[in-house]
C-alpha cells in the first residue's frame, strides 16, 4: 500500500512570491512545470495557530475512526459540536479535510496518511 502524504510548510511572503515569479517565467519559456501541492503558512506562529493540538487530534480521529457526521465526530472527540464544526470548516478551507455532503449530514474525511512539515531557512 502506498502512503499518501500532504506537505505543510512555512514560507514567508517574499519566498512565496519569488516561487510564483520563477514558475511564471518557466511557463513563459514553455517549460513543463511539476505540480506542487501543499499548505503553507507565513510564519511558525501562524502554523501553530492553525494546527492546534485539538485540530491535530481531530485529524487523527477522522483518519482512525472515520466518523459519518460532524455530530459523531463531536461525540468521539468529547467536544462541543459548534467548536468541532468551526474547526472542520477551517481545516477544509486550508485543504486538510474533505467534506462530503450526503442528505443532511456532512462527512469529514482525510485522503492522506502523513503530514510532512517543511520549513524554509
Amino acid at each position: 500500500m502506498r502512503i499518501k502524504k500532504v506537505k505543510v510548510g512555512i514560507k514567508d511572503i517574499k519566498t512565496s512570491l519569488n516561487d510564483f515569479v520563477r514558475t511564471c517565467k518557466a511557463i513563459d519559456r514553455g517549460e513543463k512545470i511539476k505540480k506542487e501541492t501543499g499548505v503553507y503558512f507565513t510564519s511558525f506562529k501562524a502554523f501553530r495557530k492553525a494546527l492546534t493540538p485539538k485540530r491535530l487530534e481531530l485529524l487523527h480521529i477522522i483518519k482512525a475512526k472515520k466518523p459519518s457526521s460532524i455530530n459523531q465526530l463531536a461525540s468521539i472527540a468529547k467536544r462541543d459540536i459548534k467548536n468541532i464544526a468551526e474547526d472542520v470548516k477551517y481545516l477544509a478551507q486550508i485543504g486538510l479535510i474533505e467534506k462530503k455532503k450526503a442528505k443532511r449530514e456532512i462527512t469529514p474525511s482525510i485522503e492522506y496518511d502523513k503530514i510532512l512539515l517543511e520549513i524554509a531557512v
